[in-house]
């Protein structure tokens, strides 16, 4: 739980705002403050030192990259989803908050390669990773427009990540797991906190204006895919990937190369 500490807190503000309602306190609305606790998390994180500035520059890449994707999906010609509560700091449509959402998905990936020592096995390429990820993003968008290659992009996935193993540890346990099934059960997860924010009024699909219901579970597919993305993103930022495939931490391949070379 550690790990997605940014998340669960954002998830609490949700609910702890929720009778704010549409109400305007001080000349800011509820998004506002969201905004605010979010900035505020932030900071304590980093204070704290539970937080590296190299993670919080990954973080920030997200909330921009975020950004981008939801003032593109909430303009009115497409209105994937929409924002039902007004704000003062907001970009067109979309409240300044959202990104952070996206960002916890960052943060959780970072804090997780370095409180559990993530290690990856035969990782392939990075060209072919880092295609897969931009092929994703560029479809969140794009698949408005133009055809949906999202059966595409699963496939894809599974043909390159196949072989791919995850290594970590929890407490005095090592775990050695197939990659896609954790990114699988960590999208059904995601699917669960968006079901929670929908129940929030954090933001709404199109078919949950007139009342809240579950969120359809094929929803369960895009999160993998920015999960994908998220993670592609992540490693490349953060560590190094070696010949073989296999992925450390900066300074952890750093320690072995060292290691190795010192015998």
């Amino acid at each position: 739980m550690s790990a997605a500490l940014f998340g669960i807190l954002l998830l609490i503000v949700f609910a702890l705002s929720f009778k704010m309602g549409h109400q305007s306190y001080l000349g800011f609305y509820r998004y506002d403050y969201l905004f605010f606790c979010a900035i505020l998390i932030q900071c304590l994180m980093l204070y704290f030192r539970m937080e590296s500035w190299q993670e919080a520059k990954v973080i920030a890449l997200f909330h921009v990259m975020a950004m981008v994707m939801e003032l593109v999906l909430t303009a009115p010609n497409i209105g994937s989803w929409q924002y039902p509560e007004p704000a003062i700091l907001k970009i067109l449509t979309v409240p300044l908050f959202a990104g952070f959402m996206y960002s916890a998905i960052g943060s959780f990936f970072a804090r997780s390669i370095r409180l559990f020592n993530l290690s990856f096995e035969k990782l392939p390429s990075l060209v072919n990773m880092l295609a897969l990820a931009l092929c994703a993003y560029i479809n969140f968008i794009s698949k408005f427009f133009v055809p949906d290659i999202r059966s595409i992009l699963f496939v894809w996935s599974v043909l390159i990540f196949w072989k791919t193993k995850v290594n970590f540890r929890i407490l005095s346990f090592s775990w050695h797991l197939p990659m896609l099934p954790v990114l699988l059960f960590l999208a059904f997860l995601i699917w669960i906190a968006e079901n929670i924010s929908t129940f929030y009024d954090i933001w709404v699909y199109p078919s949950q204006i007139d009342g809240w219901h579950v969120v359809w579970w094929g929803k369960i597919g895009s999160w993998y895919l920015l999960l994908l993305l998220s993670l592609v993103l992540v490693l490349k930022i953060l560590g190094l990937r070696d010949a073989q495939g296999n992925w450390q931490l900066h300074e952890v391949y750093v320690q072995h190369r060292r290691h190795k070379k010192g015998k």
